[in-house]
């Protein structure tokens, strides 16, 4: 059924010119499970300035000869995006065959759903999206790496060097440490205690709570065994923290595996940077030797936070 299905070289160079935008965006929304909750800035390419910026000046009673000095705040960071490549070697034949088992019978009606060389590059795209994902929280970057890992610091990697540089501190209200691991007996009362140590301003915010699965596990477990006879638990997997008035939402990730970290922020203060709307990114399709095309695609991507000001982040580091 394949052989009826191929494609010329020019036929995928055409589709790659054609759909490079579409292209070139599959990545980025094949991790829409962890981008959802974060917020996206299109059209970075590598490094621009993002902030927060506050003040003290205020109203009071009038007074004409009363002025004050504003003490203009504003909490710079750099949003990098790092250009990355990628050469997958593909035989058509083989995608086809995917494609063709994904879309049932091509006889008939059939026809009408039958894969293009659109569909076989766009196979190969969201593929792609998998490493990116991974490496949104665990990426450490290494200009000579030959990886996704290798392109970019992750949030993870981020908080790390904060940590380091003494900007994620406790005695700065954006940093904890905790001293017992999490157990589904304590869980419930850690959660609690990271709640109440949060700053009022950040603490009355919409919050996520990016957690590994296991923590989530943890504080179902806990809630169900401290909650059990109280006429509101109505369900095992809960979706916020007891006691946070329903905006301390848990996000458990799967890519936060082995993560020893917990953030509490806001969505708008995780920035996820790339372009798509520039020409320098691109995909082509050449070949490599006879039967073997090769996908190669240039693209930029890098996270940051906007703010760690202990209003709009909380970093929570796990016992050793």
């Amino acid at each position: 059924m394949a052989g009826q299905l191929t494609f010329t070289l020019a036929e995928f160079q055409e589709a790659a010119t054609k759909w490079r935008s579409d292209l070139l965006m599959l990545p980025i929304i094949g991790c829409n499970e962890t981008l959802q909750y974060m917020t996206a800035r299109p059209g970075i390419r590598y490094k621009e300035q993002v902030g927060a910026i506050s003040g003290d000046a205020q109203f009071g009673p009038y007074k004409p000869s009363r002025s004050t000095d504003f003490n203009l705040n504003v909490d710079f960071r750099t949003l990098e995006t790092f250009f990355g490549s990628v050469v997958a070697k593909f035989e058509p034949n083989s995608a086809v065959s995917t494609l063709l088992g994904q879309v049932g019978d091509t006889k008939g009606d059939g026809q009408m759903r039958a894969p293009t060389a659109l569909h076989v590059l766009a196979l190969i795209a969201r593929g792609l999206s998998e490493h990116l994902n991974e490496a949104i929280w665990a990426g450490r970057r290494d200009p000579n790496g030959d990886t996704t890992i290798d392109l970019f610091d992750g949030f993870d990697t981020i908080t790390e060097n904060e940590i380091t540089s003494g900007a994620l501190a406790a005695e700065e209200g954006n940093y904890m440490k905790l001293t017992d691991a999490i157990t589904k007996d304590n869980a419930c009362e850690i959660a609690k205690d990271i709640l109440f140590s949060l700053d009022p301003r950040l603490r009355a915010q919409d919050l996520y709570m990016f957690c590994t699965q296991e923590f989530a596990d943890a504080y179902n477990e806990s809630y169900l065994l401290t909650h059990g006879g109280i006429n509101y638990n109505n369900q095992y997997a809960q979706q916020t923290v007891e006691g946070s008035n329903g905006r301390l939402h848990i996000i458990p990730m799967y890519n936060k595996i082995g993560s020893k970290f917990i953030h509490i922020t806001p969505k708008i203060n995780m920035l996820v940077g790339y372009d798509q709307m520039g020409d320098i990114e691109s995909v082509l399709v050449k070949e490599y030797e006879p039967f073997i095309l090769s996908y190669i695609a240039t693209m930029f991507f890098g996270v940051q936070f906007e703010s760690i000001d202990k209003r709009r982040l909380k970093v929570i580091e796990l016992a050793d």
